[in-house]
């Protein structure tokens, strides 16, 4: 019963997001914003929705661990507060695309005046946490090397849209970032 509660409020939790992500793209689009590496937006749809079929299915047909351990559990929420703590640190600049603001200030408030990409992390772990949670080994394995695949794309392509269309790059300066 509690892994079906937990993987609604998640899924819930995205459609909310993906809500918030379409608003904000339209905010940023009228401002002059455009977007980056749209080609490789359709494989992380993918790649997300496949993610809840393989739990679904390794979690009812194979784990049968409908309880979850609650030390992953407990990682699990801390997340979900790193989670929100990112996406209102963004404000109206957090996308799930590459959404560019020619001339803007990089936000460094928030998890963003510790680390560069604090969400990715989250997404990372929560890719590996929550399977975890409910022993589906197998989802945890594969969809965390798949996403860090995807993200070996995407972060460079927004790091490179992000110095040539903002002050990223003075950034990366100001806060001694060795940057690749």
């Amino acid at each position: 019963m509690v892994f079906y509660i937990v993987l609604a409020f998640v899924i819930i939790q995205r459609l909310v997001e993906l809500v918030v992500a379409k608003r904000n793209e339209k905010l940023m689009l009228a401002k002059g914003a455009y977007e980056v590496g749209a080609s490789h937006y359709p494989f992380m749809i993918l790649l997300h929705t496949s993610f809840f079929v393989s739990l679904f299915i390794e979690v009812v047909y194979f784990s049968g661990q409908f309880t979850p351990h609650y030390i992953w559990l407990v990682l699990f929420l801390m997340l979900q507060l790193l989670r929100v703590w990112c996406l209102v640190s963004l404000g109206p600049f957090w996308n799930t695309k590459i959404i560019i603001l020619p001339g803007a200030n990089v936000v460094a408030k928030g998890p963003y005046s510790f680390i560069r990409h604090p969400n990715y992390l989250v997404v990372c772990l929560e890719i590996a946490v929550l399977p975890l949670m409910f022993q589906a080994y197998f989802t945890a394995i594969c969809f965390t090397i798949l996403n860090f695949i995807i993200l070996s794309i995407r972060i460079p392509m927004e790091e490179k849209a992000l110095k040539e269309g903002t002050d990223y790059t003075a950034y990366l300066e100001r806060n001694n970032v060795k940057q690749p």
